[in-house]
């Protein structure tokens, strides 16, 4: 998918997305992902869905009622051979340190328009907004941030979000801190639906990519994560790989940021809103190999 914005990023919450990559180079992105991609299908039916044990390999999260998804971060010790490196749960109304929103027209979506103000820190939750924005002659205005003051190469990363309802692609994924791609990892990207996502590694020069799917209640709480080494990829959700990449071959080895970000697609008559639509995230956890 497209991500984030161009080079010369600027360190600031002000800083202008540019265009990035052109049509053309998505439209081949497609149709490789045809060639290698698979998909893989499960239900998820709701944020109540029975965990396959009391305790499972990966990190979900700790019940706990006062939490927008029922659900507080994980802990420390919650990652066999990990150990905790940052968590945050979005307290207070701002942005965390670290944290820089997107502002400006959308590489690939000339029609597009993130806004500093789409993006929301209220009441535990970290909401990206999707609406007509009078501000922008009333188009439809997104929301999206790096955590772009913290870069890595491998570890394991854990998202709690839903959304709210269909159109804009949601989208939770790796991106390189240098800003030059590929490679992008992005392990959660609705694509706009509301009963399924996907996965998808983007690699070589030729952007190839291997993109598998997962059925799933987008509008359901869940965990969704990724857990990044030198020899593998592997997608999680709700404490459960539901996809896995081994081909070493696919793997980036760079110094990657994380990104969480709202696109429409609304001059190609897809990934386009009829309503307001949000991405809510209530904690981000991850880790680093011992």
């Amino acid at each position: 998918m497209n991500a984030r914005p161009d080079a010369d990023l600027t360190r600031s919450s002000s800083r202008k997305a540019t265009p990035r990559r052109k049509g053309f180079r998505v439209l081949i992105a497609l149709v490789v992902g045809v060639l290698l991609g698979g998909s893989l299908w499960f239900g998820l039916r709701s944020a109540n869905l029975a965990r396959p044990s009391s305790v499972t390999p990966y990190p979900v999260g700790v019940v706990n009622s006062a939490e927008p998804s029922g659900e507080g971060p994980p802990g420390a010790n919650s990652l066999t051979g990990y150990r905790l490196s940052y968590a945050n749960d979005f307290t207070g109304n701002s942005l965390p340190t670290g944290w820089y929103v997107f502002n400006g027209v959308p590489g690939g979506d000339p029609t597009g328009m993130f806004a500093l103000s789409h993006v929301v820190v209220s009441n535990g939750v970290l909401s990206l907004n999707t609406f007509k924005d009078p501000l922008f002659k009333n188009i439809w205005v997104t929301g999206g941030l790096c955590q772009c003051g913290l870069a890595r190469t491998y570890g394991a990363y854990f998202v709690r979000s839903r959304v709210t309802g269909t159109g804009p692609n949601e989208v939770e994924l790796l991106w390189p801190a240098n800003n030059v791609w590929p490679p992008e990892i992005d392990f959660n990207e609705s694509g706009g639906s509301m009963n399924s996502t996907s996965s998808t590694v983007h690699y070589s020069s030729f952007n190839y990519i291997d993109q598998r799917t997962v059925a799933a209640e987008m509008n359901q709480w869940h965990t969704w994560g990724v857990v990044w080494t030198p020899t593998s990829i592997s997608y999680v959700v709700d404490g459960r790989v539901w996809g896995k990449i081994s081909s070493l071959g696919e793997i980036p080895n760079k110094t990657l940021t994380l990104d969480l970000e709202q696109r429409t697609l609304c001059n190609l008559g897809r990934q386009c809103p009829s309503q307001p639509v949000s991405m809510q995230i209530d904690w981000v956890a991850e880790y680093v190999s011992k």
